[in-house]
């Protein structure tokens, strides 16, 4: 048998494989399903509670101005999250892949709007109309159907900066609660924080690794703990009103204004608490992963969506039975302060909820944003070892790995608080493209099989409040989201040098090659099975994976 890299859909699988998932027909190695409705609502629910709400829910009060708008910001932006991942339900049962809002784009527009990059649908119209039909069968070829700037330009912010960057600052924050009771009366050394966030990132990115079982475990028994440490912040706050104590609960209390009213303060309150529920679309990223997701994954959203939304509103509400707005302004840790005022010797719980909170946040992120990374991989947007996963264990080993070390990179950097600050109105950027297309999927293609199939208001009332959102943040932080933007646009060199530049030089692509085959026979990769007849061969050679000239024979 040849020693090499495995063909992708190799029926010669050897024994130590014989575990491994098969796609149908038993054509080879494939991801495994393994994702079922309770760990759907896990990662959903895990990815969203951060450690924010225990540390600092403050964002929102501090630019809404009072308690009571504060509260109505918080159901409204859950409501809007609600209305945004039912958009996301009904194009992840349409379009069943991994990469969420990546492969969407790339399903909805195609090579047509990679060809005209920045070009309007309008425009696009245009040209279908004038071009004949052979040309653009031309412009739709499987070679330009990977060349699409837009969707790489997300790729590329997510690959250089976000996940990166979100990652850190979680495992930082776990080693920070960690280390807390060790240093009680002084900060815990930088060095020390920065070494437990790398073996917090090294054992779960093992885990992810080991089994997709195992880290959907880990996401569930985490998730679970972090919900009842935030049942037990709203049982005091439920036991404080029944006390009496709900003096910043009554109507002319609650709207007391504690500065100037501004519209924009208030579309930043807005923002934060947009940002507060991120990781709602999450489960779209490893749809290939979820068991029957034409069921589960709308179960999943409307599960837990609803269920978030409920803990954060009643939290906030807990924490103002026992504090006052300016004591809750002035807390680093929310949560922590508020056990010191209710929990007495018990107070320690708070510190090690967070702890397990942000645990379980940075698993739930490495699981998800390694499934972007593969989708990327795949379409030839990143080096296609990422699109490789386990012969055996069926995990995309290179693409976690790969998310491990640029993580690791960024605990070395002392800007990725900034960098967060910078491309986080990039991130909601995208969000409202995806939406937007769905609502162009239903006029291109208006007979397109939808197992779910939401009304068209959804989209259009997620759209009005996106857009919002984001004139808003222009107006308010010009500079801060105008280097959010370029920071963006250096992946537009990479994106030509790398993606559109097809006949780059032998010797580059002889030294690409060896990697590629050196990291398969380093991490026991192949290209995961695919139904080859919905491929072209275009694309099958785009994709195919090494093959050695000079094999050795076992």
């Amino acid at each position: 048998m040849a020693d090499g890299p495995r063909q992708r859909g190799s029926t010669a699988a050897p024994a130590e494989s014989e575990g491994a998932a098969k796609s149908q027909g038993d054509s080879g190695v494939a991801l495994k399903k393994e994702i079922g409705l309770i760990s759907g609502c896990g990662i959903i629910v895990g990815n969203i509670i951060g450690s924010g709400i225990f540390v600092s829910p403050k964002g929102v009060l501090e630019n809404a101005g009072s308690v009571g708008l504060a509260l109505i910001v918080w159901i409204v932006t859950g409501l809007i999250t609600a209305v945004g991942a039912l958009c996301y339900a009904e194009l992840g049962v349409t379009i069943p892949k991994s990469g969420g809002d990546y492969s969407y784009v790339k399903d909805i527009f195609g090579g047509l709007a990679g060809r005209l990059t920045s070009a309007s649908f309008l425009f696009t119209n245009l040209v279908e109309q004038q071009f004949p039909e052979a040309m653009l069968a031309r412009l739709d070829s499987p070679a330009l159907d990977q060349a699409n700037p837009v969707r790489f330009l997300r790729l590329w912010i997510a690959v250089l900066v976000i996940y990166p960057t979100n990652q850190a600052v979680i495992a930082l924050t776990f080693s920070n609660y960690v280390l807390q009771p060790l240093f009680p009366t002084c900060l815990a050394p930088e060095f020390g924080l920065r070494l437990l966030a790398a073996v917090c990132l090294l054992l779960l990115t093992w885990v992810n690794c080991s089994s997709v079982r195992w880290a959907t475990r880990v996401q569930d028994v985490f998730t679970a703990g972090k919900l009842l440490a935030l049942g037990l912040i709203i049982i005091m706050g439920i036991v404080q009103i029944c006390k009496g104590h709900y003096y910043w609960l009554e109507p002319s209390n609650a709207f007391e204004s504690f500065k100037e009213p501004d519209i924009g303060l208030v579309a930043l309150a807005f923002l934060q608490g947009s940002f507060a529920y991120g990781g709602w679309n999450f489960l779209n990223y490893v749809t290939e992963e979820l068991v029957e997701p034409h069921k589960n994954l709308p179960r999943a959203i409307y599960i837990s969506i609803p269920l978030v939304t409920f803990v954060y509103v009643f939290a906030n509400i807990a924490y103002v039975t026992a504090m006052t707005p300016q004591e809750l302004l002035d807390s680093n840790a929310v949560a922590v302060t508020f056990g010191e005022k209710l929990l007495g010797v018990m107070s320690w719980i708070m510190p090690i909820s967070v702890a397990l909170s942000t645990f379980g946040g940075v698993n739930g992120s490495l699981f998800t944003s390694s499934r972007l990374f593969f989708a990327g991989a795949r379409e030839g947007h990143l080096p296609r070892l990422l699109a490789m996963i386990h012969i055996k264990r069926c995990t995309p080993i290179p693409a976690l790995l790969f998310t491990c070390i640029s993580t690791l990179l960024m605990l070395v950097t002392s800007d990725m608080y900034t960098l967060i600050n910078y491309v986080g109105f990039i991130n909601y950027l995208f969000y409202g493209v995806t939406v937007a297309g769905q609502i162009v999927l239903r006029w291109k293609q208006p007979d397109l099989p939808r197992p779910i199939k939401v009304n068209l208001i959804f989209p259009v009332i997620y759209l009005l409040f996106w857009a919002f959102l984001l004139v808003f943040s222009l107006w308010s932080e010009p500079v801060v989201c105008g280097i959010g933007l370029a920071i963006m646009l250096t992946g537009v060199p990479v994106y030509f040098l790398g993606v559109h530049w097809q006949n780059k030089p032998a010797c580059f692509n002889t030294f690409i090659d060896n990697l590629t085959y050196i990291g398969q026979k380093f991490c026991v990769v192949v290209y995961p099975a695919e139904d080859s007849s919905s491929e072209s061969e275009e694309k099958q050679e785009l994709r195919s994976p090494l093959t050695k000239d000079s094999e050795e024979s076992q």
